[in-house]
């Protein structure tokens, strides 16, 4: 059973990494739920490309003005 290190680095199993498709060297991301659960996803280029086609936005609101008062449109 893999353990945390005192360095709390984590060996992940080879089996897990080739189901995943994770090799040495490859970006990652890793997420924490409310009951304490580690998701951990391979980073990959162009992942997103296109995810926000389409979403309508406010002409009128610029990103400088939307961060400096929360605004979001």
């Amino acid at each position: 059973m893999p353990v945390i290190s005192s360095k709390r680095q984590i060996t992940l199993p080879a089996e897990q990494c080739r189901q995943a498709g994770l090799a040495p060297g490859d970006e990652y991301e890793s997420y924490v739920d409310n009951q304490g659960h580690i998701t951990i996803v391979k980073k990959t280029m162009g992942a997103a490309k296109g995810l926000l086609k389409g979403i309508k936005t406010d002409k009128r609101v610029n990103e400088e003005t939307s961060l400096q008062t929360g605004i979001n449109p």
